[in-house]
């Protein structure tokens, strides 16, 4: 029967048709990524294709701070955001191959103070679980994502027990960076070594990854780093490095285009670094087999690629495009933007990073890049992926101007606002009246005094230009009273005790 099974696979690899190619135009994709970075307004971006177990392309563009002279090159270091998540999943499926864990053992055998609000969850989550977003938990990235409300990963762990589902357990797909962070969790308690040190030494040492951190606070005093932008009220302004260190498994890598090239072409060579396997044949395939449909909305890039297939493998959405299967990932944080796109088939892979956030250049590049290997039309990913864009910009309601004009009034008084407001996963929100206005903290957040929006919505006065105001809008008790308030998207009830 085996001998049958690939026999037939045997005659299905020679059946399929060669397909001729031209040769990739290099000089052409060149100016082709400097005039779309031009055209997005793009700060600075570095770009590799490789093909095979060679680096075929790379080049940077732009700067490193807007204003400021220092060229992008390939050696530049950006962050990666969530195309970290695969080297997660790989530092797990090389535990796999020791025989330390198999994918779909239970998280509390690793982690026996796990707790989830769904006991059936809490028992039965399962490592691959953790790597395929189907927890059933809804975004919690507010337990990390606030500077000054930083809290130590086991506490984020603990106060996952009061996170209610938002589907049931394995039915719908829902990106959760938490879960990836417990994943190495369990890297940690497996291997006896902090996951970034796991990462440096398993990953980044063999694959001569010198240019890479695993952590947002090794980066500093290191030399050829972007500076993050955000396009802020239509100016696009230089932004804080934010640390995800507290979730670092899911995405706090730092690397450079030259770094990543060596990545690809670890990936595209099934796990092995010149003659040495890094992962298994069978661990490599669990990792880019589909295991959950994912949302086509996720990128509005889809909307052009039109793919048959949109699914999460494990740290890597996989979809089909031109009869071909693609592995990609994207990366963002504050003021950062990633990508890889791998053809596996083929042995071509693309990475892109940029220092302007959600800049979505990054997929029409990659798709420019995949058509340096086909053998279709050119088509102009850059010019129909903006029109795309700011044809759902302009759809979408105008944002209200900051100078607002109050029509109504606040339905109770000032200090009937105030009081402690608190919420079991995220915190207290405390509010206080005094000479005729209200203030806010989020924990150790100060939100300011608030200004009166309309009825009972009140909202924070930016701290800097580069903030946004937060909206808080209380809702009543039927009584007179205040009895929540929410914020951040989520409500926070009224305490009855005293803070």
């Amino acid at each position: 029967m085996m001998k049958a099974r690939i026999a037939a696979v045997l005659v299905l690899c020679v059946a399929r048709p060669s397909v001729a190619q031209r040769a990739p135009d290099f000089t052409a994709f060149d100016k082709y990524v400097e005039q779309s970075v031009r055209d997005w307004n793009g700060v600075g971006l570095g770009i590799a294709v490789v093909k095979g177990d060679s680096l075929v392309f790379a080049k940077g563009y732009g700067v490193l701070e807007l204003g400021k002279p220092t060229r992008v090159d390939v050696h530049t270091r950006f962050a990666i955001g969530s195309t970290t998540k695969a080297m997660t999943s790989a530092a797990l499926a090389m535990l796999a191959d020791e025989g330390k864990l198999r994918w779909d053992d239970k998280v509390i055998d690793y982690i026996p103070e796990l707790r989830l609000y769904d006991a059936y969850a809490t028992r039965e989550l399962t490592i691959r679980d953790l790597l395929t977003h189907r927890s059933g938990l809804p975004s919690v990235d507010l337990l990390w994502a606030i500077d000054e409300n930083t809290i130590p990963f086991s506490e984020i762990m603990r106060r996952l027990r009061y996170v209610r589902p938002s589907s049931s357990f394995r039915s719908t797909w829902a990106y959760q960076n938490v879960m990836y962070s417990i994943g190495g969790t369990v890297v940690e308690r497996v291997s006896g070594m902090p996951w970034d040190v796991f990462i440096r030494s398993r990953i980044f040492v063999p694959l001569g990854m010198n240019e890479s951190e695993a952590l947002v606070s090794q980066i500093e005093g290191k030399p050829n780093v972007a500076v993050p932008h955000a396009d802020i009220r239509d100016t696009v302004r230089v932004v804080p490095i934010k640390s995800t260190d507290a979730v670092a498994p899911a995405g706090s890598v730092w690397s450079s285009v030259s770094d990543m090239s060596k990545w690809m072409r670890f990936v595209l060579d099934s796990g092995r670094v010149g003659t040495k396997r890094l992962i298994s044949p069978a661990n490599f395939r669990e990792l880019v087999a589909p295991q959950m449909r994912a949302p086509m909305p996720q990128y509005p890039a889809l909307e052009l690629s039109s793919p048959h297939f949109f699914s999460y493998a494990l740290g890597w959405f996989v979809q089909d495009y031109h009869g071909e299967t693609v592995w990609m990932h994207t990366g963002s944080i504050d003021g950062m933007s990633a990508i890889i796109g791998l053809l596996p088939e083929q042995r071509v892979g693309v990475f892109v990073l940029g220092n302007l956030d959600h800049i979505e250049l990054r997929h029409a590049l990659m798709y420019k890049a995949f058509d340096l290997y086909g053998d279709g039309p050119s088509r102009d990913w850059s010019g129909q992926l903006r029109d795309l864009l700011a044809a759902k910009h302009g759809a979408r309601p105008a944002t209200p101007p900051a100078s607002h004009v109050v029509t109504a009034k606040a339905s109770v008084a000032l200090e009937k606002y105030a009081g402690t407001y608190v919420d079991s996963t995220y915190g207290s929100i405390v509010v206080t009246a005094a000479n005729g206005a209200l203030s806010a903290k989020y924990d150790k957040l100060d939100l300011g005094v608030l200004t009166h929006w309309d009825y009972d919505v009140f909202r924070s006065r930016p701290r800097t230009p580069l903030d946004e105001p937060t909206p808080l809008s209380f809702q009543l008790d039927g009584s007179g009273g205040v009895a929540s308030v929410r914020v951040y998207g989520t409500t926070f009830m009224r305490s009855r005790s005293a803070p």
